[in-house]
């Protein structure tokens, strides 16, 4: 039996992607959670996370959607990186960037409060939140089907995971938009949270490839 081949060096890219993306989520993660303690005004569980955006302390979540949206880019451009080539697609990494893009714009247009006016900027807002969840998701799916393409054990055995995942945050958002009368503060914080779930474990996954110094060329 042939001797096993030695690991390759760490991609550069990987080095550079992996604490990228970690900083990203580890920033939103406390963020998110910790504006909760902020503004002990609103209801935390029925309030929409588009309410912890306003003043006062909504830069905070502004920054943390920021970095968010950084952590997008870099964990779907180190996926790319480190898939085989039969495993690569362009269509999730462009919907990663399209959904980042979407989130970073929901931050920075304030929602219309209930019983205001209708504004540009609440429209806007409506519409970018809406964008970033549907292109993210969709690219979540798209990119843990592409697992199963990967020949190599470590890659093709985590498309179960991933693809569960992706689909249960999918679910949670098209009942989000689809079924009347739930919490909507609520039911929006479950499609976040899963959302986020699937982007730490592919953090966690490009950590390994790091680690071992394994990141396909």
């Amino acid at each position: 039996m042939p001797p096993p081949a030695p690991a390759t060096a760490p991609s550069p890219t990987l080095r550079t992607l992996v604490p990228l993306a970690g900083t990203g989520m580890l920033l939103f993660v406390a963020m998110a959670v910790g504006i909760h303690a902020l503004r002990p005004d609103l209801d935390g569980w029925d309030a929409q996370m588009s309410r912890y955006l306003l003043p006062p302390h909504g830069g905070w979540l502004q920054a943390a959607y920021c970095g968010l949206a950084v952590a997008i880019v870099a964990i779907g451009l180190g996926l790319r990186r480190s898939l085989a080539p039969q495993a690569r697609s362009a269509a999730p990494l462009l919907l990663f960037a399209a959904g980042a893009v979407a989130l970073a714009t929901t931050a920075f247009a304030p929602m219309d409060l209930d019983g205001a006016d209708p504004s540009l900027a609440g429209w806007v807002h409506g519409v970018s939140a809406q964008a970033a969840f549907l292109c993210v998701s969709v690219a979540m799916l798209l990119q843990s089907a592409w697992l199963r393409a990967d020949p190599r054990p470590r890659w093709h055995g985590r498309f179960p995971l991933a693809l569960g995942v992706a689909a249960l945050a999918f679910a949670v958002l098209w009942t989000l938009l689809l079924v009347p009368g739930l919490p909507r503060g609520a039911a929006q914080k479950a499609a976040i949270a899963t959302i986020a779930l699937w982007f730490l474990l592919a953090w966690g996954w490009l950590r390994r490839e790091l680690a071992a110094g394994e990141g396909a060329a």
